[in-house]
């Protein structure tokens, strides 16, 4: 008796077909699972026996393996209880083979026989469409396997509903899309007073998708900078969301089907490993670079991260992906990120205030910044200063200029990069001016001699790398598309000078 249910398995972004390949032969009774399966996988067995029988349904005194073919590729995760019960029900007899055949099938089956929420159904859906297939999965994800578009999807509760509806006994509803989460954000601009210069620079960064470091003493409104981020940036279109969407639904972020349109805005704690930052540990899932794709990874106290997980970094802030490399595969996950840094300017943070620094200063100022590499530091487009507040701003009257007001030249300014780089022929998709090589750059950037002579001036004086000349043309690219102007003229590029002098003074 043999039986074959088609399932999938993941890697990175990437979705691969398993065919679940169910054998009863005569022989010892024994249930053994083969394909390099990791131990989630192998332990199905005991849940696919231990559900089977709250139903009533015993398995034959037989010799049952399950192959999970390709054998070469590793299977990871409980997804796998759903296809194979499905397959020794189909070798029992008990389901007809020719009715699954067009089914992908995902699913975690509980002792008594009920079907558990599994991640990575967003994709795998996706990826039934485009192999014209359909799908079925738990009913806690059907509402997100609907999102996917022209596909069947079955999304039983428990695997005697899944029974019953292939007998007839049963009809399966079929599930809606989830909600959409709408880009409504309730954290202002307009709260915070004083801090013009760096108000500035997070407006330049949003607009040119630009990594910045902001540096100040404690309590100066750094963090609250950078939570304000997101509420300025235009909300996800329909592709940006659906990969968007797709790296939370493999991570098993993805609450009960509901997709949304925000922007990530990931903030994590400076204890954070390797592993969590840029991917990996069980399953090799995504890091917080690619659940912050398209959106805003913000990291507090830049310099209390462990040394290792910033130089992680570099990679995924320069090319836009991260590579999780194991010694049987590479996972690839894009991470097209916009990098937000703080720090203080010294482990007490009051470099400039000789009533309050500490004894060592300035000696740990400089011991504190080495602790990020230059590389690292190269590759952050915006350096701003962002001193203490007086008393007299805190009680200045709440500034004219609104998040609406902002968020509208940003939006515009965007929207002018993706007209310019729509018709460039790139081996991955250019949004906004931080994404632009310099081969691609210098086409959309002419200067004229006085601010060409300004910019050679400057290369020399700061001692700018080849890495920091192209985004000083990025970051004055952008200042001339949030002033609407075609041409990137002097004083944008003595701005974005201004922007990288802080770099060179560290």
């Amino acid at each position: 008796m043999q039986a074959r249910i088609k399932t999938v398995a993941f890697q990175g972004m990437d979705v691969r077909e398993v065919d679940v390949q169910v054998m009863m032969a005569s022989g010892l009774p024994a249930f053994t699972i083969v394909g390099l399966a990791d131990k989630s996988v192998a332990e199905s067995k005991e849940r696919v026996r231990a559900a089977l029988t709250s139903l009533g349904i015993g398995l034959p005194p037989k010799r049952i393996t399950i192959n999970l073919a390709p054998a070469d590729l590793p299977k990871e995760g409980a997804h796998y209880d759903l296809p194979i019960a499905l397959g020794v029900l189909t070798a029992l007899g008990i389901l007809p083979s020719d009715e699954l055949e067009n089914y992908y099938v995902l699913g975690e089956l509980s002792l008594d026989g009920s079907c558990n929420a599994v991640s990575g159904v967003l994709p795998a859906a996706v990826e039934a469409v485009a192999q014209e297939k359909n799908i079925i999965c738990p009913g806690a994800s059907g509402s997100e396997a609907a999102w996917a578009g022209e596909l069947e999807v079955l999304a039983p509760g428990s695997l005697l509903a899944l029974i019953n509806h292939f007998k007839g006994t049963q009809v399966l509803t079929p599930p809606v899309c989830g909600d959409i989460l709408d880009d409504t954000h309730t954290l202002r601009l307009e709260d915070i007073k004083g801090q013009e210069t760096a108000k500035r620079a997070l407006e330049v960064a949003a607009a040119g998708g630009h990594n910045l470091l902001m540096t100040g003493p404690p309590g100066t409104g750094k963090s609250m900078l950078a939570a304000r981020l997101p509420g300025l940036l235009p909300p996800l279109d329909a592709a940006e969301a659906l990969e968007v969407n797709m790296i939370s639904s493999i991570a098993g972020e993805m609450k009960e089907g509901r997709l949304t349109r925000r922007r990530p805005f990931r903030d994590r704690h400076h204890s954070a490993s390797v592993a969590a930052m840029v991917g990996g540990g069980r399953g090799a899932k995504p890091g917080e670079v690619s659940l912050a794709h398209l959106g805003v990874l913000f990291l507090d106290e830049l310099p209390e991260f462990n040394r290792q997980v910033l130089e992680s970094l570099r990679q995924p802030v320069e090319v836009g992906r991260a590579v999780v490399a194991r010694a049987n595969l590479h996972v690839t996950y894009p991470a097209r990120m916009q990098l937000v840094a703080a720090m203080n300017p010294c482990r007490c943070g009051h470099l400039d205030d000789a009533a309050q620094a500490c004894a060592r200063a300035p000696k740990c100022a400089i011991e504190y910044r080495s602790r990020i590499s230059g590389p690292m530091l190269d590759r952050i487009d915006i350096h701003v200063d962002v001193p203490a507040v007086s008393a007299m701003d805190l009680t200045l009257p709440t500034p004219s200029e609104t998040t609406e007001i902002v968020a509208a030249r940003i939006a515009r300014a965007r929207a002018m990069q993706r007209r310019r780089y729509m018709s460039i022929d790139h081996p991955t998709p250019i949004r906004t001016n931080a994404d632009a090589d310099g081969e691609v750059l210098e086409r959309f950037v002419t200067l004229d001699a006085s601010a060409t002579a300004l910019l050679q001036d400057a290369i020399g004086k700061l001692k700018l790398s080849a890495r920091g000349y192209h985004r000083v043309l990025k970051v004055a690219r952008t200042l001339a598309d949030l002033a609407e102007s075609e041409a990137v003229l002097r004083n944008h590029i003595a701005e974005a000078l201004e922007y990288r002098r802080r770099l060179a003074m560290t």
